[in-house]
């Protein structure tokens, strides 16, 4: 691993290059359900090691889960009170009673969590569209955002980058329908295998057991009834974002942002650009940005060890200022 020449840029130290492992319900987290109305959210939680630490809330991308910060939350146990939801339609939480899944949608599904449980203001965390989600909550609520932090955030792209086609592709009427009987015979491990070559930078280091669990997650989740529709109106949710213009424009969020932020990006991320590091450092004020040329789309998975010490310095900081 090593830094790109972007300004001001977190280098990431050198290490040994992990094995991606298998998350299910890590040692340490426990689950619970929050009953909102008109929304039923799962939770992933992991304690600080010590009372008095302040909360963080995970959110994760298109098509993924809480599991997604089972690597990452661990390492950040002595800094943080963690926890990670599902977003409505994703992982064990129920889609929204009135179908809403626009980047609003989620953005007012964490906003009355943190609401309701009163956690804010917390370190908020978000990875693809879970950064579009966070990015939006924190320009419309700052009183609930500690820090930013974001893994590879679904921002505005006006060339998205070819291998990211697919993925927005499902969002045209017709286009999941087409995808489902093209792809009828494929097998779960083949889809399995398809969505890791899309969303990681090596593959090959996903561990034989992370393979077995991922597959036993993917046949879970195609089982469920709602599944390609929140898959759908949830890409179809990121694409209306990329149009929208004026003060609800996520670039123009982005500049709204007051919390302290840390951007990563990955060198090998299909779905997001890593030239949209460049532009986002220049967004979000005052920002520090991590790069991990070697990384794909969902560093906080492939790079714990790293995203997790730029986390650190970045909450360190937000405290030694306060």
């Amino acid at each position: 691993m090593s830094s790109t020449e972007l300004p001001e840029t977190l280098a990431a130290a050198a290490a040994p290059v992990p094995r991606v492992g298998a998350v299910r319900v890590a040692d340490g987290e426990e689950l619970r359900s929050v009953s909102l109305p008109g929304l039923s959210l799962n939770i992933r939680t992991r304690p600080g090691t010590r009372s008095g630490l302040p909360p963080a809330l995970f959110v994760h991308g298109l098509g993924g889960s809480s599991q997604n910060w089972s690597a990452l939350m661990p390492l950040l146990a002595e800094t943080v009170d963690c926890e990670a939801v599902d977003l409505p339609g994703f992982g064990d939480s129920a889609p929204p009673d009135d179908g809403d899944y626009s980047v609003t949608g989620h953005a007012r599904a964490v906003i009355r969590l943190l609401d309701t449980e009163g956690r804010g203001p917390v370190h908020l965390v978000g990875n693809s569209l879970g950064g579009a989600v966070v990015t939006r909550v924190a320009a419309v609520r700052p009183d609930l955002v500690r820090t930013l932090t974001l893994i590879s955030p679904a921002l505005p792209e006006l060339r998205a980058q070819r291998t990211a086609w697919p993925t927005a592709l499902l969002a045209v009427p017709g286009a999941a329908a087409l995808f489902a009987r093209m792809t009828k015979d494929w097998t779960v491990e083949e889809r399995t295998r398809a969505a890791m070559a899309l969303c990681y930078g090596d593959p090959g280091r996903v561990s034989p057991e992370a393979f077995r669990a991922a597959v036993e997650e993917m046949e879970r989740r195609l089982g469920m009834p709602y599944f390609w529709d929140a898959m759908v109106r949830s890409a179809r949710g990121v694409v209306n974002a990329y149009t929208l213009g004026g003060q609800h424009g996520l670039w123009r969020q982005a500049e709204r942002v007051l919390a302290p932020t840390l951007l990563v990006y990955g060198g090998r991320d299909r779905l997001v650009a890593f030239r949209m590091a460049r532009r986002a450092a220049a967004a979000f004020r005052g920002s520090r940005l991590l790069t991990l040329p070697d990384a794909g789309h969902l560093a906080m998975l492939e790079y714990p060890e790293a995203v997790a010490q730029a986390f650190r310095d970045l909450v360190d900081d937000c405290g030694n200022r306060s």
